[in-house]
């Protein structure tokens, strides 16, 4: 099975399930870097499947060679923008888990637009997962998560979502909730990591 997949071959909206070889709930990863978190995860629960966006064309090719290298059949991986794929691909309740780990800051005021954690794009992550559905996140950088705060206690999220207890990665080290590489150099550089998760409401 082709562990990159190639977004130009499939029309929109599309059945996620069809990129994997077994039935099983899809969760996504925004921003899968060089591939340690989601093939850690993968690994731990076989009997789940991983869809990995990466939009640096480095870091994506370095997370395919390893999942490759390691044989993991339940990993895809894509190269594309993660705000148009949530709201034109994915249709509603398919994916149970958004994980959203280090995302860019963006830390410019006229760049803050691209930030992925926002009312819009949330409002696409109440739809496309399934009932009881979670975003777990977690960031290094203390304005982008006062953002992330003040965008959980807007009426519109709090009517859709719950906040909830952050579950760490089966693969976190002492301190860490990821165990992803920028999560380890964070934490050796003495940064302070927060993180958050929510629950998906039914409305």
């Amino acid at each position: 099975d082709q562990v990159c997949v190639d977004l130009e071959q499939y029309n929109y909206p599309m059945d996620i399930g069809s990129l994997f070889a077994q039935n099983a709930p899809v969760e996504i990863e925004i921003g899968s870097g060089k591939g340690t978190f989601i093939l850690n995860h993968a690994k731990a629960f076989p009997d789940k499947n991983f869809l990995g966006i990466e939009w640096a064309n480095k870091y994506l090719l370095e997370s395919v060679d390893r999942i490759c290298r390691w044989g993991v059949a339940n990993v895809r991986l894509m190269r594309t923008d993660a705000t148009d794929f949530f709201r034109c691909y994915l249709v509603d309740e398919s994916i149970t888990v958004l994980h959203l780990y280090f995302p860019d800051p963006w830390p410019k005021k006229r760049h803050h637009k691209k930030r992925f954690f926002n009312l819009e794009n949330l409002i696409q992550v109440h739809r496309v997962l399934t009932a009881g559905g979670i975003v777990q996140t977690a960031t290094d950088h203390r304005d982008y998560y006062d953002v992330m705060c003040e965008v959980v206690a807007l009426p519109e999220i709090k009517a859709r979502f719950n906040l909830i207890d952050f579950v760490r990665s089966p693969a976190a080290q002492g301190g860490e909730y990821v165990g992803s590489n920028f999560e380890r150099k964070y934490i050796i550089e003495g940064r302070e990591i927060n993180a958050l998760a929510l629950r998906k409401k039914e409305l």
